[in-house]
């Protein structure tokens, strides 16, 4: 009988949620109540691995051909990306919503390569995948960026969810 004693633990990163999640300013009522930082991805990587004993990292993003060097960089630092072609909307902003990726990747393509899951996101389109992997007994963790960025719909998972703002002094990038 095989002595599996080391879990294989994956995180799936919607880059996306991560950055604006952290970088944005967030106002109500015209008031800043929560305000924006810039997170160390290198440290990001290492706080993975120490707190969530992660053993793959995986990086969804929309690809944009200029940021190359940033690509190359979170690839240094240990992440494997994944990478989505991007359209343009009508604000001529660059658009590469990873949803569909993270759900493909942590319910089929990576399924049976991992003992435990932990997304970073606070998106609530994920909430079907959070069930399923719950039910196998896969969902580790969910971290979400700041208490403003949390879907309702994650209220359920209470137990696995971590707030990132509480770590900004270990994660900020100075």
């Amino acid at each position: 009988m095989e002595n599996k004693s080391k879990k294989n633990v994956y995180a799936f990163i919607d880059s996306q949620n991560l950055n604006l999640g952290t970088s944005l300013d967030i106002k109500k009522r015209g008031k800043v109540v929560y305000k924006g930082w810039k997170l160390d991805m290198k440290k990001f990587y290492k706080y993975l691995s120490h707190k969530f004993r992660v053993t793959r990292a995986f990086l969804f993003v929309g690809y944009i051909p200029q940021n190359k060097r940033m690509y190359d960089s979170f690839k240094h630092f240990g992440y494997e990306l994944v990478f989505k072609p991007t359209v343009i909307d009508s604000e001529g902003k660059a658009k590469g919503n990873i949803d569909a990726e993270i759900v493909l990747y942590a319910s089929c393509l990576r399924l049976n390569e991992y003992d435990e899951a932990v997304f970073v996101s606070g998106d609530g389109d994920f909430y079907c995948l959070y069930e399923f992997l719950q039910k196998k007994k896969k969902l580790k963790n969910i971290i979400i960026p700041n208490k403003y960025s949390e879907s309702s719909l994650l209220n359920k998972f209470g137990k696995y969810k971590i707030f990132l703002y509480r770590e900004k002094s270990k994660l900020e990038r100075k």
